[in-house]
């Protein structure tokens, strides 16, 4: 970290949007695994999925701006970072092929994740009032265009759907990206080094179970890459060994 402390606030906002995940994947999971019906597509939980996603893209975008304005990581150390989670996508991609052929990932969380940081980062230095323009554009055209449908397929991860398109997983840059370049802008406005040195001498305060539940939060923000790879095969394994599966579910042909 170069000597930089992170903000506890970040990670436990990131904590959170992360015990949210759990909680819609297991919700998700169950009904995908026939234990009871669960509508993903209207209502609470389909707008909670998508306030979940875009605390998840705010997120990344202030971490950007933080990372490279404190010193945190260069450029070249973000180009990396948010490559890597695009290829991380690409191998759920893969393995949600082999796994749920009708309705595998083909641009889920971690693409859009990995390539809206890659597009950001060449904008960190865009003023706020800019950057929020452009992310509301972006919304905005996210908008618009979910209610359309297309022939072609080579623009499905910018939010151009084709006609019959299923994905257990999708989240295209149309509006997606959007919320990042929110969070860029959000950063840029509220933190600066002041603002680190300010939380990084602050006690904690917090005693008991509130100390408890912050410290978790922190823990899981800390290290929500892992939990997002780690959580999907325990879900897998622990309904499997509840004897159910879903149709068209392959596994390999081992079951």
């Amino acid at each position: 970290m170069n000597g930089f402390s992170r903000f506890p606030e970040i990670d436990a906002a990131r904590g959170a949007a992360v015990v949210a995940m759990l909680l819609f994947n297991w919700q998700f999971a169950l009904a995908f695994y026939g234990f009871y019906s669960f509508d993903v597509y209207s209502g609470f939980w389909f707008w909670f999925a998508r306030v979940v996603g875009a605390a998840f893209l705010f997120i990344a975008g202030a971490s950007l701006w933080l990372s490279l304005s404190l010193r945190r990581k260069s450029e070249s150390e973000a180009l990396l970072h948010a490559a890597k989670i695009f290829c991380l996508g690409l191998a759920i991609t893969a393995v949600t092929w082999l796994v749920i052929p009708r309705g595998f990932v083909a641009f889920g969380i971690l693409h859009c994740i990995g390539l809206s940081l890659l597009l950001a980062i060449p904008l960190v230095q865009v003023k706020p009032k800019i950057l929020v323009f452009l992310g509301l554009t972006v919304i905005a055209a996210g908008v618009v265009l979910n209610d359309l449908t297309f022939s072609f397929t080579w623009l499905l991860w910018l939010g151009f759907v084709p006609t019959g398109f299923h994905s257990i997983d999708f989240f295209p840059l149309a509006p997606w990206f959007g919320f990042a370049l929110l969070g860029v802008a959000f950063a840029k406005k509220f933190y600066d080094k002041a603002k680190e040195s300010a939380v990084n001498q602050k006690p904690d305060g917090k005693t008991g179970w509130t100390r408890v539940i912050t410290g978790g939060l922190r823990f899981l923000g800390r290290h929500s890459l892992a939990v997002y790879l780690l959580h999907q095969p325990v879900l897998l394994a622990a309904l499997l060994f509840a004897g159910t599966r879903p149709a068209g579910l392959n596994l390999f042909g081992l079951v």
